[in-house]
């Protein structure tokens, strides 16, 4: 069946870097969008990402199509959000911050025991492409890089202001080669605040520029 999809992106961060992802979308059917969300906006919390990643729906048309909202890495904190205001019909979390009611997503790391989990898999953040961009190729890694943007503290101190996940279909997508999120520590961490088995995907922290057509077909196959 084809579907609307939203992809909410993460910090510092652009639509573009869906694109790989939104053209093997589009190429089985379906209609995208890809916002651009204020990062580096600091007057612009929650509600500003929110109302970003709302504003491109209406252009979607296809409003018969059922809707399914992709929350990426700090997208996890605005995609459920999304999801609840326009009634989609799956949320799904991709390699994400899945967020507990009135969490901050600056308080989210310790939380999770994120520092401990770096430490055992002897993760050396200072390397953007070691960490974050490794299995894309090259030129795109370059690309991406040189299209980051700020990102505003804002939004990271906004608590998260939902009581509760929204009540429909979810899947987390764990990208197995993530180095910025491991995939021992995030399985713990799915299974804590979602309750869920993860699916699990090859690929990066970007695995929407390194694997699109992997996870184009994980969300074909959404139940």
């Amino acid at each position: 069946m084809c579907a609307r999809v939203l992809l909410v992106h993460g910090a510092a961060d652009t639509g573009w870097s869906f694109h790989r992802l939104a053209a093997e979308l589009e190429g089985r059917g379906h209609a995208v969008a890809a916002p651009d969300l204020p990062c580096e906006d600091e007057a612009a919390g929650l509600e500003g990402y929110a109302e970003a990643a709302l504003a491109p729906l209406a252009a979607l048309g296809r409003t018969d199509e059922p809707l399914i909202v992709l929350g990426h890495s700090l997208g996890g904190f605005t995609a459920p959000i999304v999801a609840e205001r326009a009634r989609a019909a799956h949320l799904v979390f991709l390699t994400a911050m899945v967020p507990r009611p009135g969490e901050r997503a600056d308080a989210w790391w310790s939380a999770t025991g994120y520092a401990g989990a770096l430490e055992a898999a002897r993760v050396d953040d200072a390397d953007d492409v070691a960490t974050f961009l490794h299995d894309v190729e090259p030129g795109l890694a370059a690309e991406a890089l040189r299209r980051g943007r700020g990102q505003a503290a804002r939004m990271m101190g906004d608590p998260f202001p939902m009581t509760a996940l929204p009540a429909l279909p979810t899947t987390f997508l764990l990208c197995r080669d993530d180095r910025f999120f491991p995939a021992a520590w995030m399985r713990g961490v799915v299974a804590d605040r979602l309750g869920i088995e993860p699916v699990e995907v090859p690929g990066s922290h970007c695995a929407p520029l390194s694997r699109p057509a992997e996870l184009a077909a994980a969300l074909d196959a959404l139940p």
